[in-house]
């Protein structure tokens, strides 16, 4: 199983990056014995992957730092780095290796002080690997002081030194950082190809692999969650009851209250995941005496762990509300196709009573308002509306919209 077994339906990405990683091994053998470099080289030190969600952006920049730092001795025999199985690989995958450094954003930000330590690391040479790399996983929410910190490590670099960044599109990108950077495009995979990816790596039987697939329209990650966690298929059909609930006020305002409460449950069970082993961890490099009583001058940085936890848990309820949203849009996509008999594929089969009821309730012209309604609330959820105004705003939206059908 190579790296590259991941990126469903990303032949083309696959290929490049492939390419890539064997002209960056033999520029790193050249180095080392004293050879001409080779021409022509398809290795370059800055690369941004984009894509809508779904299509595998950080999977593939992943995968190509793995290539990068793969140590297969099969290499030395002509094999293609990246054999997804030798120490190099495996810990670049599973985010352990030196020289592979992931940011993310913590909240809707990254902030300059998340980026400081990952600059002044970028150009230092690798401590055991073969390439320094670094990975930014949401480039499009780079700030403004972030952003130009990273334009400065992008435009000179030093010698083994490879930035990976992600963003949904080239435009959520500085156009200073994105000229410097060599672009790949990620589309929307196929539903079969995920659904065959379900199979073959996840086990799920194929009737239940395809319908996971259609319901997220070829996104991975969610598809592979659909299909593995029965809490997720639980959270889905709560959503999708959704547009039957809001025939009142007082239906809308609970669902509501119901979609924004399950969202921070999300959140909080992330938290109480992380932030324990988080804290007790730097306790321990702090030097936490017996009971749990820190040295002093350490408040300062318990205060700023426990800033960044905050932030972590805000970004995971927005997410966590992003994927009700997008189940909830999907939704009314299929009611759409009913209503204009179009042959496009039903995503939520599950639900097609409801979709037919819906469909034979209104016109057109009401389901766009809602799709509507919805994209409204995911912006005001993006400008820091509180998430629950922006909740019951929306559901007395789809209201109006049910209203005017009956």
């Amino acid at each position: 199983m190579t790296v590259w077994d991941d990126l469903v339906g990303q032949e083309r990405v696959s290929e490049q990056l492939g390419a890539a990683a064997r002209d960056a091994d033999a520029l790193v053998t050249a180095a080392a014995t004293n050879a001409p470099p080779p021409e022509a080289s398809k290795m370059t030190h800055a690369w941004l992957f984009t894509g809508p969600p779904g299509a595998g952006r950080n999977q593939a920049a992943r995968a190509f730092a793995a290539a990068l730092q793969c140590v297969s001795p099969d290499r030395a025999l002509g094999g293609v780095p990246g054999c997804g199985f030798c120490d190099g690989c495996h810990t670049a995958l599973v985010g352990t290796h030196a020289d592979v450094t992931s940011v993310a954003a913590v909240g809707t930000q990254i902030l300059a002080d998340d980026m400081r330590d990952t600059v002044r690391k970028s150009f230092t040479s690798p401590a055991n690997g073969r390439w320094q790399v670094i990975l930014v996983e949401d480039a499009e929410r780079l700030n403004e002081k972030s952003a130009n910190a990273v334009l400065k490590a992008v435009e000179e670099p030093a010698p083994r030194t490879v930035w990976l960044l992600c963003a949904p599109s080239i435009e959520d990108v500085l156009p200073t950082i994105r000229s410097r950077c060599r672009h790949l495009n990620l589309s929307t995979p196929s539903v079969e190809a995920v659904a065959d990816m379900l199979v073959r790596r996840e086990g799920i039987e194929p009737a239940a692999a395809m319908a996971a697939a259609r319901a997220t329209q070829g996104h991975v990650d969610r598809a592979r969650r659909l299909a593995t966690d029965p809490a997720a298929r639980e959270r889905r059909a709560a959503v999708l009851k959704l547009p039957l609930r809001v025939e009142d006020i007082g239906g809308c305002l609970k669902a509501a209250q119901e979609l924004v409460d399950a969202a921070a449950d999300d959140a909080k069970q992330l938290a109480e995941e992380m932030d324990g082993k988080e804290t007790e961890e730097l306790k321990a490099a702090m030097g936490a005496v017996q009971g749990g009583r820190m040295p002093r001058g350490t408040a300062g940085v318990m205060k700023d762990l426990e800033d960044k936890q905050k932030r972590r848990r805000t970004r995971t309820q927005r997410d966590s509300l992003d994927v009700a949203l997008t189940d909830l849009t999907a939704f009314y996509r299929d009611v759409l196709a009913l209503q204009l008999g179009s042959r496009v594929a039903i995503a939520n089969a599950d639900a097609e009573d409801a979709l037919e009821r819906l469909a034979r309730g209104s016109s057109p012209e009401t389901t766009l308002r809602r799709i509507e309604a919805i994209g409204a609330c995911r912006e005001a959820l993006d400008r820091n509306v509180a998430p629950l105004l922006a909740v019951e705003a929306m559901t007395m939206a789809l209201r109006a919209g049910w209203a005017a059908a009956q």
